[in-house]
């Protein structure tokens, strides 16, 4: 149960701060209309869309705080306000490794105050070794049981709705086999990543869940031996054919 103060509201506005691979870092992106649906403010009134890149080395200079605060509609004192609560915003980003700190509404209350009233905040992932007791919170209950096993392993997979099971290393490569399976007519099953320093244990484990998904009528192992010994997930995958009675087909490539 978490219990806040009630505030009215008098304007809202939207503020996020999120990392963007087109700018190859962070930036913040801001709207006078706030409360709604940003997507669709973008599609109605782009005009009212304020995006500004984040320099790394230097953060949030007082001046794009200022300027953003300007474009979101906050006038005399509640603009060094907001600019201020956009600079602290940013230092939260760094501070919980987020990958998007998104603030809707941002907005100000009726006695002069500009407050962060519902907030949505994504975490990177592979920074849990940083933010243990933010990933502790984590209600593991609401993933599908196979995502939970395959974590157990340390193995990257994620549930799609088709009928090839793909066994890739590197999540570059795991998304271009993905694509590439539909490109020809065919729709994975998952995206399973097993990461650079796989032991055969975890091959193991990773066929186990494969085979253990319903759907699944093919299993296509595309393996690129940089980091990773071939020899290894070969080993396993003999294993697990041994083992585990493969009731369907295998196709595997392994390179390097």
């Amino acid at each position: 149960v978490m219990v806040a103060e009630a505030l009215d509201i008098s304007r809202e506005t939207y503020f996020a701060i999120l990392m963007d691979r087109a700018c190859n870092g962070p930036v913040m992106v801001g709207s006078p209309q706030g409360g709604v649906d940003i997507e669709e403010v973008a599609v109605t009134s782009p005009e009212l869309i304020f995006k500004e890149e984040i320099d790394i080395f230097e953060g949030i200079k007082d001046r794009q705080a200022l300027q953003m605060a300007k474009n979101l509609g906050f006038q005399g004192p509640l603009q060094q306000q907001a600019a201020d609560q956009i600079k602290k915003l940013y230092n939260l980003f760094l501070k919980i490794d987020a990958t998007q700190v998104e603030v809707n509404p941002f907005g100000e209350t009726p006695e002069g105050q500009v407050v962060c009233f519902d907030a949505k905040i994504n975490f990177d992932d592979n920074a849990e070794f940083r933010q243990k007791e933010i990933f502790a919170m984590d209600d593991k209950s609401e993933n599908e049981p196979i995502e939970n096993e395959a974590a157990k392993y340390d193995l990257k997979y994620i549930g799609l709705d088709g009928n090839i099971a793909c066994f890739v290393n590197g999540a570059g490569l795991a998304m271009a086999t993905c694509d590439i399976i539909s490109l020809n007519g065919g729709k994975p099953a998952n995206f399973l990543d097993l990461g650079g320093g796989v032991k055969e244990a975890q091959v193991y484990q990773a066929f186990k869940l494969l085979t253990a998904d319903p759907k699944v009528e093919a299993i296509l192992v595309n393996i690129f031996g940089g980091i990773v010994n071939c020899a290894i997930i070969a080993n396993g995958i003999t294993k697990a054919c041994q083992e585990l009675e493969l009731k369907v087909p295998l196709v595997v490539r392994l390179e390097g």
